[in-house]
């Protein structure tokens, strides 16, 4: 069975719409549409499963992503995949809101937060 969602159905807040598929006719993949102001980010999780960040919009500034074992920046128009089990985080370093999709390869959202 088809499920057409209209984002504002989806459980949000300030920041962030999160549509977990086991909800909705059991997809196997579920997803955060993130709107996050300057200075905003997460902290520090894994999953154990995989998850691609695309970076839609960043007009000014740079969101940098932590994790890889490295420090990266990205700009409207990256993609980065972190492996399963890979510590991570991300924080909006610039002046203007950034957004951004964050897709869990897995229809139910499992986070482990390894800092407050």
């Amino acid at each position: 069975m088809a499920h057409i969602i209209d984002r504002e159905e989806l459980p949000h807040s300030e920041t962030a719409y999160r549509f977990e598929g086991s909800l909705y006719g059991d997809a196997d993949v579920s997803f955060f549409l993130s709107d996050r102001p300057p200075g905003k980010g997460s902290s520090l999780h894994t999953h154990p499963y995989d998850e691609v960040f695309v970076i839609q919009r960043h007009p000014e500034g740079q969101t940098h992503l932590h994790g890889w074992g490295r420090h990266r920046r990205g700009k409207g128009g990256t993609d980065s995949r972190r492996p399963a089990g890979t510590p991570h985080r991300f924080v909006n370093s610039g002046a203007e809101r950034s957004r951004h999709v964050d897709i869990h390869t897995s229809g139910r959202m499992i986070t482990t937060w390894l800092e407050e």
